[in-house]
């Protein structure tokens, strides 16, 4: 393809996602086909070239769209909001464009220092601590498993080179998220050694008292506690983990605290709800997605340490062919030291796209928009003859279920999703089955929940 082809077929490519967004209502927000229905409409690999995008556009429209669950539609409001805006698509496309792969400092310097002043810039805007340094992840799963690499270094005898010793123990709670579980497998450490510590039954945040005990009984068995996970914003409910007790504990037992925000992370832009990271500034790490409510395409996760110099320990390898003079002089970061992939992508120009699009003020408006919908929400909801909340309104997600119990609860699940009209997800809370409405998409408005609303009451 040459320049002027790409220019040509660029501009069919973006006047197709322009359109697609512009009609994003009239699809069923959730996809109604068939397991195995895209696939039986695939046509075979052409043999010969095509020589442009008619017959793919064409099978994006008869194929890819009506097996497409639509994340970017305002009535999305299952799992937490992925937003794709324009803008970080953009910004991705500049990426894919450079097709520069930073996992050097010497492979394209703008890539690292970029994202070096982005992560500062953010942390700032987000009020978080000076001595915090901060890497680009691909998502909080990867974040959660260089936590615990770092925490195996830290407190392992020789980890690098002879591995787990068995008698390492994760903590998190029964609502933290299960990237923790998976972490916590992939080092090769097992089930055993992950305790899921209790929470407390109206706020479903994790009970400090109770991981105080577990630990103590933990160290009299003879293992070795080294990581605690706690959550602001947990997937099921919003819960919020008691930071600051939490990271009195870490500090007395020399635990490393790894504090996930995934969703709720961006909310530390707003003054009004800092409260709720209070103790952040005392964690080893700290998470939080770009991808799911700051308005960047998937996939972007914020990661910031208190001890770089530990994560680099935990995770640097440097064969011959990645010797250089830059990396020799100590003056540059390598990322590829701060993540388990080698190769990285220029993740940071879309994100920044992002930010100069919107401006700190722009994102701001975006986050108070999703709250003050999720509260008018909750004021229907308290209001509601057939309606409970299952759980504290956490932000703009706001957990629900029917005073008759599960099965109404269900059915009304499943009658909204199967109508195409928006689409919403489920948990469980003190063992009743409820649904959770998480307000998030970029182009959501107070309209959409009311539908919504109309559609639970019905």
């Amino acid at each position: 393809m040459k320049p002027d082809e790409f220019r040509r077929v660029g501009h069919e490519v973006i006047d197709w996602i322009a359109d697609y967004r512009e009609r994003i209502e009239t699809f069923p927000v959730l996809s109604p086909v068939a397991p195995g229905w895209v696939r039986d409409h695939l046509a075979p690999l052409p043999e010969q070239p095509e020589h442009g995008f008619d017959g793919l556009l064409h099978d994006l429209d008869t194929v890819v769209l009506p097996g497409t669950t639509h994340w970017q539609h305002p009535s999305f409001f299952a799992y937490f909001p992925s937003n794709a805006s324009l803008p970080s698509v953009l910004g991705d496309l500049l990426s894919t464009g450079l097709g520069v792969q930073g996992m050097l400092w010497a492979t394209s310097p703008a890539a690292t220092e970029l994202e070096q002043h982005l992560m500062a810039e953010l942390a700032k805007a987000m009020a978080l601590p000076d001595h915090f340094e901060g890497v680009i992840q691909d998502t909080a799963s990867s974040a959660a498993l260089v936590a615990v690499l770092t925490a195996l270094h830290r407190h392992g005898d020789d980890w690098r080179n002879k591995g787990v010793r068995g008698d390492e123990v994760v903590y998190v709670s029964g609502q933290t998220h299960s990237s923790l579980a998976k972490a916590t497998r992939i080092v090769g450490l097992g089930e055993d050694n992950l305790r899921s510590i209790e929470v407390d039954p109206d706020t479903l945040a994790m009970n400090a008292d109770a991981l105080a005990a577990q630990v103590a009984r933990d160290r009299a068995d003879g293992l070795r506690p080294i990581l605690v996970c706690a959550s602001i914003g947990t997937t099921s409910t919003g819960a919020v983990d008691p930071v600051e007790a939490i990271a009195d504990l870490c500090a007395a037992e020399d635990l490393w605290l790894h504090v996930d925000a995934a969703w709720a992370g961006p909310a530390a832009l707003l003054p009004e709800h800092r409260h709720l990271f209070a103790g952040v500034e005392r964690a080893d790490s700290f998470g939080a997605n770009a991808h799911k409510w700051l308005l960047t395409a998937f996939d972007l996760s914020l990661y910031w340490t208190a001890h770089p110099d530990t994560l680099v320990q935990a995770l640097t390898i440097l064969p011959e062919y990645l010797r250089n003079d830059a990396t020799e002089s100590g003056a540059v970061v390598d990322f590829r030291d701060w993540q388990v992939p080698l190769g990285r992508r220029f993740r940071a120009l879309k994100l920044w796209a992002v930010v100069r699009w919107y401006g700190l003020e722009g994102l701001r408006q975006h986050l108070r928009g999703h709250i003050a919908l999720a509260e008018a929400l909750e004021a229907k909801v308290e209001h509601s003859r057939d309606w409970l909340t299952a759980a504290p309104r956490s932000l703009a997600l706001l957990t629900i279920r029917h005073r008759d119990g599960d099965q109404a609860t269900r059915d009304a699940l499943l009658r909204i999703n199967a109508s195409g009209e928006a689409y919403v997800t489920h948990t469980v809370v003190n063992g009743h089955f409820a649904i959770r409405v998480a307000i998030g998409s970029e182009t959501t408005e107070a309209r959409h929940v009311d539908a919504l609303w109309n559609r639970l009451e019905a």
